[in-house]
């Protein structure tokens, strides 16, 4: 290939690039540009890239129960942090027995665990188990172990890695040595699998912090509200006061003056700003950990 012809390929790559980049970045402007637009004008005009009357009222309201919504901030971390460690502890000590060929039963295992993706108990089934069985309803663990603790494909990507990238000429070097298997796996295994680890941790992360599931169905106490239910309860509110004013057709003037449509927007913008500060720190391993472990096996 010609310098020439080179680099008018790079110059097509790079705008391509470009393009791609400015495609991912926009609907997060427009989120935010939506958020502080006046009601009025999102319901004549429509969202826009640049609003023509600025207004941070949407967050005012949100903000004036500013309290809860850092109470539910710290239910959300604390839930994310401790949902996010277990489940890749239990993850990894699961799928690392499963890429080992001399384990016994592996393929009924690995079976068990693929079967988990098609089928499931049912809500009602599952509620029944986690309210009468294990009561966990309006503890912290509600938020915690229903449905995300375990997930069969990060299983599976896991096992992928570990069966693919980690030689095993080193796992028989190190068993003549004398070690046992919890030490290879903690001191040799788990230092050599920092891409897939934080892939899946950034999958158990995004997957903890986005969940209001469990919320709703398990948690009725305001104490333990994450911020993911808190803002869905504070949006039910305001549409059940404003439905009841045009229906009763009194002039409640507070309910009429809520920013709804903005308000929305800067609920989701208060919901993603901390994954957006969190991605940079996952970024290097994420596209690592992804193309070793996707081949399944």
């Amino acid at each position: 290939m010609s310098v020439q012809s080179s680099k008018w390929s790079q110059i097509i790559l790079n705008v391509i690039m470009i393009i791609f980049s400015l495609m991912c970045l926009l609907p997060f402007w427009l989120l935010f540009s939506a958020s502080i637009t006046d009601d009025m004008e999102i319901i004549k005009n429509g969202y826009s890239f640049l609003p023509k009357e600025i207004t941070f009222s949407a967050y005012s309201y949100i903000f004036s129960g500013s309290l809860d919504i850092m109470h539910s901030y710290g239910v959300t971390f604390l839930v994310t942090i401790i949902g996010t460690v277990t489940g890749l502890t239990l993850s990894a000590m699961l799928a690392y027995p499963l890429s080992r060929a001399e384990m016994p039963f592996k393929n009924g295992l690995a079976f068990f665990v693929f079967f988990t993706m098609l089928f499931n108990g049912g809500l009602v089934p599952t509620y029944l188990l986690y309210t009468q069985v294990f009561h966990i309803k309006n503890t912290i663990w509600a938020l915690i172990i229903p449905s995300l603790l375990m997930n069969a494909f990060y299983i599976i990507l896991m096992r992928t890695f570990f069966a693919t990238s980690i030689p095993k000429a080193l796992i028989e070097s190190a068993q003549i040595d004398g070690a046992k298997e919890w030490r290879i796996f903690f001191r040799i295994v788990l230092p050599l699998s920092t891409p897939v680890l934080g892939t899946v941790g950034l999958f158990y992360t995004l997957t903890y912090w986005n969940d209001w599931n469990n919320g709703l169905i398990y948690i009725t106490e305001s104490r333990l509200y994450s911020l993911q239910n808190l803002l869905y309860r504070i949006l039910q509110d305001i549409q059940f006061l404003q439905t009841s004013t045009q229906i009763n057709g009194k002039g409640d003037e507070l309910a009429a003056n809520i920013p709804l449509a903005s308000m929305r927007m800067a609920i989701a913008c208060i919901g993603v700003v901390p994954l957006l500060a969190v991605f940079p720190f996952f970024q290097r391993f994420f596209v690592k950990g992804l193309t070793i472990g996707s081949v399944k096996g």
